[in-house]
């Protein structure tokens, strides 16, 4: 019962683990090819026509800013910092947008807090990959089920940092420029592909977990009923020599009873 148990919770972890992975790499490679969902996947959408430097649209990817329809990209940036958007410009882009990090385009607050958002992506990214492959084996090992389990809550950890600080950034961000006038939008592809990922994460880690505590139970429950079991053919065989020695021992009184009786007549 246990091993079907632990089948069944295996499969369906390594089923949304693949999942999860699918999603987090639309998000990474958004901008990359001119395709769907690529094309449409991106974090922040805004006008910035007025901005001195800038596409008359910009869209912040994982890698790119990109004009619209995440065409006309930029050359890739690891931890992309906000201001690329507006390299040699940025005037008439909001005020706390814009600051002394890289290249005097981004502001203190958007640098770092996209520039950790993004390494804790990869991180979850990474960590969630070799959860994949030691899921292989859960189904049928309730070692390979543990070991899982903690690969994807590790990688669940860096998932839900990154995912709170992207979607705090960019939320602000959108916010930002509305204030300053400029139509902005949050990407819906991007953001429920990151939280669709979590969620599936979340998911595979109670899964795996459950599977390798089935595991044990029904481990500690066979050793329980061969403990039992021995038990009994142990008292089995004590029964078995009482009766012989309880044979024996009437044996033995009527063979001398028979001799009272012979010495009697003789």
């Amino acid at each position: 019962m246990a091993g079907g148990i632990r089948g069944a919770m295996g499969t369906v972890s390594l089923i949304l683990i693949a999942g999860s992975l699918v999603l987090m790499f639309f998000v990474v490679l958004s901008g990359v090819k001119n395709s769907t969902p690529l094309n449409k996947t991106y974090f922040l959408r805004a006008d910035t026509s007025n901005v001195a430097g800038a596409r008359p649209v910009s869209q912040w990817t994982f890698f790119y800013v990109c004009g619209q329809g995440n065409q006309n990209c930029g050359s890739p940036i690891p931890d992309l910092p906000f201001g690329a958007a507006w390299v040699g410009g940025g005037s008439g882009a909001p005020k706390d947008l814009v600051g002394s990090y890289y290249k005097s385009t981004t502001s203190k607050y958007y640098y770092y807090m996209w520039r950790f958002g993004w390494v804790f992506y990869l991180m979850a990214l990474i960590t969630n990959v070799l959860s994949f492959f030691t899921s292989l084996f859960a189904p049928c090992s309730r070692l390979a089920s543990g070991i899982s389990g903690f690969f994807v809550a590790n990688a669940l950890f860096w998932m839900t940092l990154a995912a709170s600080l992207m979607t705090a950034t960019f939320v602000k961000a959108r916010n930002s420029f509305r204030n300053n006038g400029q139509p902005a939008s949050i990407g819906s592809y991007a953001f429920g592909f990151t939280w669709g990922a979590w969620v599936c994460m979340f998911l595979a880690t109670i899964f795996l977990f459950l599977g390798c505590g089935a595991s044990r139970k029904e481990n500690k429950r066979r050793s329980t009923a061969t403990t039992r079991s021995t038990g009994a053919a142990g008292g089995g065989n004590f029964g078995f020599f009482r009766r012989q020695r309880s044979r024996r021992a009437g044996s033995f009184v009527e063979s001398e009873s028979q001799r009272r009786v012979k010495d009697e007549y003789a």
